[in-house]
């Protein structure tokens, strides 16, 4: 069983997939309590209802939508998580996960893209990464810095510089808190710095500013 939040269909709005529709599978329960955190209606376990993996892929195929992401909450806390994963596999979906890099990747089919989320200083969690899955990651696989502030941004630079080398990933991206660390001033700092990563801005959040779910 699964304890659901929501499903709903929108445009991505980050990883290298922002702009392409998709379809969102809002999973119940996080670890976590990150300071930007914008879905803490999910974070309870007892917010959300249970469900089948059944249930929830019927509920997809209505849409006829192939591109799928797994979110939360953090849906890696969720033991079925992994058999809804094979199971959309299985019918051709396109499927990404966003987790907070807590949990233990390698309990994924790797076959599924992974948006791996590195908790900075600024989420206020910044023990919470667990180093093991480094090893863990796949070159289709991406990693994910947001940032509060340029304290987050020399962080995780240094972060990179001690923890990736020799790692075949090709996608990093820096996601700035907006109410705090302006865009222009990371784009700056970023091309001084020649970050080698990709500045994201949310793009849902620009679409339907102060939407709170749905979107």
């Amino acid at each position: 069983m699964l304890k659901l939040s929501e499903i709903f269909y929108s445009l991505q709005g980050e990883s290298t997939f922002a702009g392409l529709p998709c379809l969102f599978v809002r999973l119940a329960g996080c670890n976590l309590n990150c300071s930007y955190c914008d879905t803490g209606y999910a974070r309870s376990e007892a917010a959300g209802e249970v469900v089948t993996v059944a249930e929830v892929i019927a509920r997809l195929l209505e849409y006829r939508c192939s591109l799928v992401e797994i979110t939360g909450g953090e849906p890696l806390l969720q033991e079925e998580m992994p058999k809804l994963v094979k199971e959309l596999l299985a019918r051709d979906f396109t499927v990404l996960i966003e987790t907070n890099g807590s949990q233990n990747l390698a309990l994924v089919d790797s076959r599924a893209t992974l948006i791996v989320d590195v908790k900075t200083p600024g989420s206020g969690m910044v023990t919470s990464f667990d180093k093991a899955n480094l090893k863990r990651l796949k070159p289709h696989h991406q990693l994910k810095f947001v940032l509060v502030d340029e304290v987050d941004f020399f962080w995780s630079l240094d972060f990179i510089k001690e923890n990736l080398a020799g790692i075949n990933l090709t996608e990093i991206i820096f996601s700035p808190v907006t109410a705090s660390l302006a865009p222009a001033r990371l784009a700056e700092l970023m091309l001084k710095y020649r970050v080698k990563a990709r500045l994201q801005l949310q793009l849902h959040t620009l679409l339907w500013p102060g939407a709170e779910r749905g979107r």
